[in-house]
């Protein structure tokens, strides 16, 4: 009885009554995530900046879901947010900005400031103000990225962000317990934090990616949101870093 107890759900609803947030929630991974949260039965309730984005996304999503859009760099503003969400079950961290690539030398101190201020204090306020709101049983995931494993060059800032989310991650797990906290480490995925790059210039990064990869192809947004997913089902995992990059750090 006591494995039993303790195993997965099985059926493919194993999110039915549950509440989960997705910061970011409005496209690429986020998104992808939310409506593969509310495929498996869930509430979902998806935040962005941009309210036009929130409209948009809750349009795209089943009957029941709710957006609000709030500057997570903002904590006054984050914690408004979690008040009027209430509680909830889950809550996924999603958000990000333009990719900060570039060699040091070339890079001002105040652009490695903001581009902190999103990805790692942003995350770091939505979990403060979040938890109060979780109910029992509930959990975060948070994410990183491959570049904390193997960076490139022109990756100083980025790499710094994901390993300081993937520090954070192990922090919060023992912190927080028994709230799980884990956390999603992409490689390379079709998403709008590659659309600086010109279009040309984008599609000629995927294809040369994806040639690399053992895979044979970068990640689609939809491929990622399985694994924000699957640390929302499975209840005995805390502190981990996935990652999911089609064996980009293998090669």
């Amino acid at each position: 009885m006591t494995d039993q107890a303790h195993s997965l759900p099985a059926t493919s609803d194993f999110l039915a009554d549950k509440r989960v947030v997705v910061l970011g929630g409005t496209a690429g991974i986020g998104l992808a995530t939310a409506q593969a949260a509310a495929a498996a039965g869930a509430t979902v309730v998806v935040v962005s900046s941009q309210p036009e984005r929130v409209a948009q996304a809750v349009a795209q999503l089943p009957a029941g879901a709710t957006g609000h859009a709030a500057d997570l760099t903002d904590e006054a503003r984050v914690q408004e947010l979690f008040a009027r969400v209430g509680a909830f079950d889950h809550l996924v961290f999603t958000a990000g900005d333009a990719l900060q690539l570039g060699d040091l030398a070339a890079t001002a101190l105040d652009q490695v400031r903001r581009a902190f201020e999103l990805r790692y204090f942003g995350a770091l306020a939505a979990v403060r103000h979040a938890v109060p709101r979780l109910r029992p049983g509930g959990s975060i995931v948070l994410t990183s990225g491959i570049a904390a494993l193997r960076p490139g060059r022109g990756w100083a800032v980025g790499a710094s962000i994901c390993g300081a989310m993937d520090a954070l991650t192990r922090a919060l797990a023992v912190e927080l317990a028994p709230i799980r906290v884990n956390a999603v480490a992409p490689g390379v995925v079709k998403t709008d934090l590659w659309a600086p790059l010109p279009a040309a210039e984008r599609e000629a990064l995927y294809a040369q990616t994806g040639q690399r990869l053992p895979v044979g192809r970068v990640g689609e947004a939809a491929d990622v949101a399985q694994t924000y997913l699957y640390l929302l089902r499975e209840r005995f995992s805390t502190g981990q870093t996935i990652v999911v990059d089609g064996g980009a750090v293998l090669v």
